[in-house]
């Protein structure tokens, strides 16, 4: 595409855009990911080289380093459900 036509296409997009009317929308209530806090952390450069080898060619090892410390601390909740609830169901055997 030469020059001349490249800056046609780019003017006719803008004015396409400029034509847009955006008065009457209004922001999404459903896409609203909760706000991230930034932090530093020191990871061993292994772990973090092999949450980066996760997502090549597309994502985000931050996400997936978040995804993964949500599964373990839900899983812990699990954990600990489960073991009450064994705990309980051992006393009610030992009682009757």
């Amino acid at each position: 595409m030469t020059s001349k036509k490249l800056k046609a296409e780019l003017a006719r997009e803008d004015a396409e855009r400029d034509s847009f009317d955006f008065s009457k929308t209004r922001r999404s209530p459903v896409i609203s990911p909760g706000r991230k806090v930034p932090i530093t952390i020191r990871l061993d450069p292994d772990l973090l080289q092999w949450f980066r080898d996760q997502v090549k060619g597309g994502g985000s090892y931050q996400a997936l380093i978040n995804d993964a410390l949500r599964a373990h601390m839900q899983g812990q909740d699990l954990d600990r459900r489960l073991r009450a609830a064994i705990r309980e169901e051992l006393r009610k055997l030992k009682a009757g």
